[in-house]
């Protein structure tokens, strides 16, 4: 659809007007299709037309945006860039043609039309390359304390589009939201499915159980990772009393065994007293306390070492 406007120039001459129109064009821009999807290693096309008449005045580029916002050119200039050189085609002079697309292809493909005397116009392409899911990394602790904070975590960097994870217990699905199930209301875990997290914000002992996650997408058949036990079990307070007892004994029996060394002259040195004191000294701007460790060896006094607190 073309159309023109213009710019009235009124100029007062003699009681009559004059009407200059000075010339311009707006046009569109269109692709098709607007969406594609495509297996990862086929070929597609992508197509994009222009009303307006630029003759060799139009400018013309296609460039890609990434799932994370980066940009980069396919066409600049009339030509290919390297990236897509082996691999991408120009035909009808608008059009691309992918001899294989991968899965870092994913995106919006922009094509942008502008001419000296117009702004740029453009339109894009949704490209989604399907990849069926791989086996998910999964990360399941074998052993955790009541109580305790859990988190399960489910991932599969290559689906694509990306993944619907789930988890399940055994051979139990477990509900994304477990408060809308009668079977689960008493559960209270949380479980994001675009994710891949399973977090127990308090364990229980009712938790412990096989866990496993499996991803899906339409790409492909879903996968699964293996499956762990998860065992939640209480804190062993008698295993920790029975430590410090232990350790109580030993630091007795290091002592009274030095004790008796030095008492019968196995040691180098007969250490026979050691004086702790302390000792105020004043500053110029402040007081601070320090200590001074000395030591009686062999009744002659040493002083070993001195820092202020």
């Amino acid at each position: 659809m073309s159309a023109f406007w213009c710019m009235l120039n009124v100029i007062f001459f003699k009681y009559h007007f004059t009407f200059f129109c000075l010339g311009g064009s707006s046009f569109d821009v269109t692709t098709s299709p607007p969406t594609l999807r495509v297996k990862e290693n086929e070929g597609v096309d992508m197509s994009c037309s222009y009303t307006a008449d630029f003759g060799a005045d139009v400018r013309m580029e296609w460039r890609f945006v990434n799932s994370k916002g980066s940009t980069h050119y396919v066409l600049f200039d009339k030509k290919i860039t390297e990236p897509y050189a082996n691999r991408v085609n120009i035909f009808s002079s608008t059009n691309l043609r992918f001899s294989k697309v991968t899965r870092q292809d994913n995106g919006e493909y922009f094509c942008d039309v502008s001419s000296s005397s117009s702004p740029t116009k453009n339109s894009k392409v949704a490209l989604t390359v399907l990849v069926p899911p791989s086996v998910p990394k999964c990360g399941i602790p074998q052993t955790v304390t009541t109580n305790a904070y859990v988190a399960l975590t489910c991932h599969d960097p290559d689906s694509s589009p990306p993944p619907t994870y789930n988890w399940y217990k055994g051979t139990t699905l477990l509900p994304a939201d477990p408060s809308k199930n009668v079977a689960f209301k008493n559960a209270t875990y949380k479980l994001d499915s675009k994710t891949g997290m399973l977090v127990f914000p308090s364990v229980t002992k009712m938790d412990t159980g096989e866990y496993y996650c499996e991803v899906s997408n339409d790409a492909g058949p879903s996968q699964s990772c293996k499956s762990v036990k998860m065992e939640v079990r209480d804190i062993n307070t008698g295993g920790i009393v029975a430590g410090v007892i232990f350790g109580l004994l030993f630091l007795g029996l290091l002592i009274g065994g030095l004790w008796y060394a030095n008492k019968k002259g196995y040691l180098p040195y007969n250490v026979s007293k050691i004086h702790l004191y302390f000792k105020n000294k004043s500053f110029p701007q402040d007081e601070n306390e320090y200590i001074e460790f000395c030591c009686v060896l062999q009744g002659e006094f040493k002083q070993k070492s001195s820092f202020v607190v």
